[in-house]
């Protein structure tokens, strides 16, 4: 073992034991040795690794807030102090300071999700060599790790030094849903959870070098992944696309584009509601007249008015009227 493997041993234990886990739970629905169950265990890996990372990712997407929401007197700073880099340096840093804003906790999640891939990224390249890391895999398990297919591709295969036309079109077909999904989750933070003050300035143009650049280096880097890295990287940024998305919708930054839908969302739920309400108190108050006047008219029917009657004058005898 390497010095590089050395370091990295704990993730090699972490990643290959929750890989066996999901393999030993998913290989009665399809086999032991089926590509299916060593992708979907691959799957697995990254949802476990995603629902780790949340707290991250929240974190992530605060401080990016607070980078779009400084904007505005970052570049009051770059008009005032832009001829003195020095002093620039340490109004910004001040700036940070007061808001609470650290411009490298986008990237947090991302860091450390890097030796968590890298990890991976050996184990599965050691698999396809018949090299066993992490103590949760023996060299049973990555035989037939190595041996499983998927599309008539191995999990343990690349696009370079391919051997067949089915590895090269499940490489080509996963590098780009991977570059499209990148893309897609970049491009819909900066269309639709930007204000338009930040989509100018130093901060918006490292967004839209982001926006280009990564796409390119998975495109590039992919050709090199086995199958199984694809896979892997795919799904979390399947994962990071829809949660940014849920994200997006649920919390927008105040005067982008998503806060504006979301408070038209709003008033028309509070509209909708309050129609729902005068029909349903409508309804309720003639139910109410209805019921109210088919007692009334029950109880005047069964109880008739009382009548006074008559007390006839009755004849007194003269006799009784002398004596009176």
């Amino acid at each position: 073992m390497d010095t590089f493997d050395t370091i990295l041993s704990p993730l090699y234990f972490v990643v290959s034991w929750i890989i066996r886990i999901f393999h030993t739970v998913i290989a009665p629905l399809f086999g032991t040795d089926s590509g299916w169950t060593w992708a979907l265990s691959i799957v697995g890996l990254v949802i476990v690794i995603r629902i780790v990372l949340i707290p991250l990712f929240v974190r992530q997407i605060r401080a990016s807030r607070s980078m779009m929401t400084i904007q505005p007197k970052v570049k009051e700073l770059q008009k005032k102090y832009g001829h003195d880099r020095e002093r620039m340096g340490k109004e910004l840093m001040n700036l940070y300071k007061e808001s609470g804003t650290n411009p490298f906790s986008s990237c947090l999640p991302i860091l450390l999700q890097s030796p968590i891939f890298i990890a991976l990224f050996r184990v599965l390249d050691g698999a396809s060599n018949g090299i066993v890391r992490g103590d949760g895999l023996n060299q049973q398990l990555v035989d037939s790790l190595r041996e499983a297919t998927i599309f008539g591709a191995k999990i343990s295969d690349k696009f370079i030094g391919a051997d067949n036309w089915h590895v090269q079109v499940v490489t080509v077909v996963l590098i780009l849903c991977m570059t499209a999904t990148t893309f897609t989750t970049q491009r819909q933070l900066m269309r639709k959870n930007m204000p338009p003050e930040a989509l100018t300035g130093q901060y918006a143009q490292q967004q839209k070098l982001l926006l280009y650049v990564l796409p390119v280096v998975f495109a590039v880097g992919g050709i090199n992944f086995p199958v199984g890295v694809l896979i892997y990287w795919f799904t979390t940024n399947l994962w990071t696309m829809g949660q940014q998305f849920w994200v997006i919708r649920r919390n927008p930054v105040p005067g982008s584009a998503a806060y504006t839908e979301w408070e038209k969302r709003k008033k028309d739920r509070a509209g909708k509601g309050g129609l729902l309400g005068g029909l349903i108190g409508g309804s309720k108050a003639e139910a109410n007249g209805a019921v109210n006047g088919s007692v009334d008219g029950a109880a005047t029917e069964a109880v008739p008015a009382p009548t006074t009657k008559r007390v006839q004058p009755q004849r007194v005898p003269r006799s009784k009227r002398k004596g009176r």
